[in-house]
């Protein structure tokens, strides 16, 4: 095949305008861009070529950041399948690099869609894949780090992540410095893993230097540091501080409603903690509310029966029951266990804390016995 090199540099030129254009958040404009750029490059160097896959990682991305888990998946998913390909017909540092980069990205998708047994085998890959060919002091293998510590925190294998997230920390330390935002996202994470361990004293210094760090470089309204914000006010709200956790999660609620609309998955987040602040605040009719509203968004976003959903199931059911309406409360509490069941090891904490909540009704309603068979079921 003889390439068009005037649409070959068309091509890289719309790639290089999509990612910047995802940086700076314009996303509707970088899949625009990142379209054209993979249309071109299909048509001039064939389906199976290294710059198709590079393309669909940037598509990919935009898919993420707005909420659009399946067509991610299928991007990054076909980005590997590419670079799978391509490796058993040559190899390099390039290849290698891109090659990671499509599994992290693939992995993070899967991840994301709540398949935890499926991202596994894919990021531990991506980490191997990364330390052999990069070299521990290369970004893309912090990431990968980063990518398989965000999965086993997910999971409940706690102590497995924290290794990984401090791994990943002092490589990025060094690699970077310390103030450098490269370091946000892990801090962001850390900060989180304390808070899934109910350590939230503990996460909160983390948790405040990521904001600082991504405040510093990208600005106050940025999306990253309303993530960031929301993090944090989930380990303020965890420590008590209600009335300085709502004020934190109404800021983010209001830079991701302008940044991303009003379906998106960030906001889905923040009005189920918002809510659970709202309730602690003695107003479960506003709480309600936006537990029903956050459970619409994931089950519109991810699916009826993915563990984030089942979260607010329990957030909405323990709501019900604290205001007489244990009735409507049990269905919610059922669904909940089984869709945690259905994805995470019998052992998480998610498990037996829905386990513990659901028996406390049942022993309200006066159903000892049905309280204890769950007790005995769950570990509760």
């Amino acid at each position: 095949m003889v390439e068009d090199t005037e649409s070959i540099d068309k091509a890289v030129r719309f790639h290089g305008e999509a990612l910047l254009a995802v940086e700076e958040g314009r996303l509707d404009r970088a899949r625009e861009l990142a379209t054209q750029a993979l249309e071109l490059f299909e048509r001039e160097s064939g389906p199976l070529h290294p710059d198709v896959a590079n393309v669909l990682n940037c598509l990919a991305t935009v898919h993420t950041q707005q909420a659009d888990y399946r067509e991610a998946e299928a991007c990054s998913r076909r980005s590997v399948e590419i670079m799978r390909e391509v490796r058993t017909q040559a190899d390099g540092p390039d290849l290698d690099r891109l090659y990671v980069q499509s599994l992290t990205g693939f992995g993070n998708t899967v991840r994301t869609l709540g398949r935890y047994a499926d991202a596994e085998p894919v990021l531990k890959e991506a980490a191997t894949v990364a330390e052999t060919a990069l070299g521990e002091g290369d970004e893309d293998f912090v990431s990968a780090l980063n990518a398989l510590g965000m999965l086993y925190k997910y999971s409940g294998r706690f102590d497995e992540a924290a290794a990984l997230y401090d791994r990943a920390i002092r490589l990025a330390e060094r690699i970077n410095g310390p103030d450098h935002i490269s370091l946000a996202s892990l801090l962001h994470n850390l900060g989180g893993l304390e808070h899934a361990r109910g350590e939230y004293a503990k996460g909160e210094p983390p948790a405040r230097r990521s904001v600082e760090l991504r405040e510093r470089a990208l600005g106050a309204d940025h999306p990253s540091v309303a993530a960031d914000v929301a993090a944090l006010a989930a380990i303020v709200d965890g420590q008590g501080r209600h009335d300085e956790a709502e004020e934190m999660y109404r800021r983010a609620l209001a830079i991701f409603e302008r940044a991303y609309g009003s379906e998106h998955y960030e906001i889905a987040i923040n009005l189920n903690n918002l809510a659970g602040v709202r309730h602690a605040q003695g107003h479960p009719d506003e709480a309600e509310a936006l537990y029903r509203r956050a459970l619409a968004i994931k089950e519109t976003l991810l699916g009826a029966n993915h563990p984030d959903v089942a979260m607010t199931l329990n957030n909405l059911a323990l709501l019900l029951a604290s205001t007489g309406r244990g009735q409507a409360a049990e269905p919610l509490y059922e669904r909940a266990l089984r869709t945690f069941t259905a994805s995470l090891d019998r052992g998480h904490p998610k498990i037996r804390a829905c386990a513990d909540n659901y028996a406390a009704l049942l022993r309200d309603q006066g159903k000892s016995a049905a309280a204890r068979t769950l007790e005995r079921k769950y570990g509760a």
